[in-house]
């Protein structure tokens, strides 16, 4: 007997988008940080003592913020990088070998900026990547090990500590166009995964290559001198969407993943051990997002990955609940003032606060109700 179609059962399970109010949000401000567009958000998750600090980026301009009581925003820090022409698309937390806080922004000029929050100086700058970063990411069980994802096709990891490119994830088996977003795995500290305009999703093994990285923290002469690999094929490909992957994150083994067909898709890679690269797909849920079919819109989660939040072209942000099955819609957020498109979110340690940062340069603070 001849089969075709997909097995029952196995179809994708999709949200409804009708909120389950489960988590009632209000928003509690609204600041104008600037005319430009505001590409990137972040808590620092790094350090329990700044986790309600958080940065933004638009512009050659990095801001950093603390979440206080009764929606107040108070600005910490700012940095203006020298180039009036930089355009920073992305940040991440990251730390140096005495606990204090890093700063690493990246963006149109291709430089990735180390900024210490401790000092509040300008701690190092990476120059590698031949085009702009798209992405920025920092190993939580390594917080000086960051990954940055590029439009020169490649993503490089770097140890913010020593200043050193170790390895540089791109050749035969890489990705054909801009690489869009990069995550590591949460517990696996060898994987990685990224994605871009070739509509894939890689799969990365820094396993044979860990020398190198640990060799990183204890190099002494002139970063340039490190021998920086190149991991030129990775362990596993996937084709899940059939245009730009602009946000991938592990959920546990398996990845989150969105295109620009307004909806996140979590999925599991089957690889085989015998021949890296090949392997199977298994589709597991669809998280709806209305009007979100505009490339470079990325979703964020709270700390322990209970919930994802996203916006969309038109200021709407939707809260899903990700340990569900069929996936839960939280909330659904929306400000009449709030048209403009969210770029980023920013989700809190708990998820208690969701921060929006928007094209206009606007940041928009939702807080959820407490009960009475």
């Amino acid at each position: 007997m001849a089969k075709t179609g997909t097995a029952l059962g196995c179809e994708p399970v999709i949200g409804s988008l009708t909120p389950s109010k489960k988590r009632e949000y209000r928003v509690t401000n609204r600041l104008q940080e600037g005319k430009r567009p505001l590409y990137a958000v972040a808590f620092n998750f790094i350090d329990d003592r700044y986790y309600s600090v958080f940065a933004t980026v638009g512009g050659n301009r990095v801001t950093v913020y603390q979440c206080l009581e009764g929606g107040v925003i108070a600005i910490l820090q700012s940095y203006v990088d020298e180039d009036k022409d930089e355009s920073f698309y992305t940040l991440s937390w990251a730390c140096n070998i005495d606990g204090m806080p890093f700063l690493v922004a990246g963006g149109i000029n291709g430089i990735i900026r180390v900024i210490d929050t401790g000092s509040e100086k300008l701690h190092r700058s990476f120059v590698g990547h031949g085009d702009s970063i798209n992405e920025v990411r920092t190993q939580t069980l390594k917080p000086s090990l960051v990954i940055s994802a590029s439009k020169d096709e490649s993503v490089r990891l770097w140890n913010v500590r020593t200043g050193i490119c170790i390895l540089i994830f791109a050749g035969a088996g890489g990705h054909r166009n801009e690489v869009l977003s990069v995550d590591f795995h949460p517990s696996d500290i060898y994987r990685v995964a990224s994605c871009g305009m070739d509509n894939t999703v890689k799969i990365w093994s820094m396993k044979e290559f860990w020398t190198y990285v640990e060799k990183s923290f204890t190099w002494t002469e002139d970063p340039s001198k490190f021998p920086t690999k190149y991991v030129q094929f990775p362990v596993f490909i996937a084709s899940v969407h059939s245009n730009y992957v602009d946000c991938n994150r592990w959920l546990g083994d398996f990845i989150l993943s969105k295109s620009v067909d307004n909806e996140i898709v979590l999925w599991e890679p089957k690889t085989k051990e015998q021949t890296p690269g090949e392997g199977a797909v298994d589709i597991l849920q669809k998280y709806p997002v209305p009007e979100c079919d505009i490339w470079f819109i990325k979703f964020s989660c709270d700390f322990h990955y209970n919930a994802a939040a996203i916006g969309n072209r038109e200021g709407k942000i939707y809260v899903w609940e990700l340990q569900s099955s069929p996936p839960v819609l939280m909330a659904r957020l929306s400000h009449m003032q709030c048209r403009s498109p969210i770029r980023q979110t920013a989700m809190s340690f708990d998820g208690s606060t969701i921060l929006g940062c928007c094209e206009d340069g606007t940041i928009w603070r939702w807080d959820a109700n407490v009960a009475p």
